[in-house]
């Protein structure tokens, strides 16, 4: 049923006005970012589509551009907002990371980090750098590809933390299969990475495995 049709307080803008966002159902919530369907399919059916095309809200936002274009009825305007709203909850995490200690917001690292790296069809090794209070200074991404002990050189995150003046660490990375669990491989790369940033006087704090659904900590773990 198209929206104007259904009563008032059914339509997802006026429930979310007048019981709040917790209130909405997934398809409500992205109806609203579409405004309008396309012909022959209402905006709640068009948007319950693509959350089930894209296996829900996490597929949908970390979805490429190219992907959502190629969404009949998803024109340049809509594929922009969704990409928006991811953005936004990016910068808003990076935000609260900068602002205090990141051991005060663990969640908040984990979140921050599938945004970024959770759905990548590469394998990205990236390094959270922290100042003396543990509050993030940048995070980058430092290399892309096969990751191993030979490809991730200590010697490049070495070089860029004295350039931030940076006190700790906390190193990150995705495994495209989905699976995060740590290979011995990561762990080996970990131990190696630690051994070196310590000659310098960095310490690595943790590190983090992102899959597609959870991020494994190698700290909650007791692997440093």
């Amino acid at each position: 049923m198209p929206l104007n049709q259904l009563p008032p307080e059914a339509r997802p803008r006026e429930k979310l006005l007048a019981r709040g966002p917790q209130a909405l159902a997934d398809a409500e919530l992205l109806a609203l970012l579409l405004r309008t369907g396309i012909q022959g399919l209402p905006v709640l059916q068009l948007a319950q589509a693509l959350l089930d095309q894209f296996g829900g809200w996490h597929g949908l936002l970390h979805a490429k551009l190219e992907d959502l274009a190629k969404v009949k009825g998803l024109g340049p305007a809509k594929r922009a907002e969704i990409a928006a709203v991811l953005e936004i909850a990016r910068r808003s995490l990076l935000q609260e990371l900068a602002q205090r200690p990141v051991f005060d917001a663990p969640e908040t690292v984990k979140s921050y980090l599938r945004l970024k790296l959770a759905g990548l069809s590469h394998e990205v090794f990236a390094v959270l750098f922290l100042d003396a209070q543990h509050r993030l200074i940048a995070m980058e991404e430092m290399f892309r590809g096969t990751l191993t002990q030979t490809s991730v050189y200590p010697r490049e995150i070495i070089k860029r933390g004295l350039d931030l003046s940076c006190a700790a660490v906390i190193l990150a990375h995705n495994h495209p299969s989905g699976v995060a669990e740590p290979s011995r491989a990561d762990e080996m790369l970990t131990q190696a990475l630690k051994t070196a940033l310590a000659l310098v006087d960095m310490r690595v704090l943790d590190h983090l495995v992102v899959g597609s659904g959870e991020v494994i900590s190698f700290a909650e773990r007791g692997l440093l």
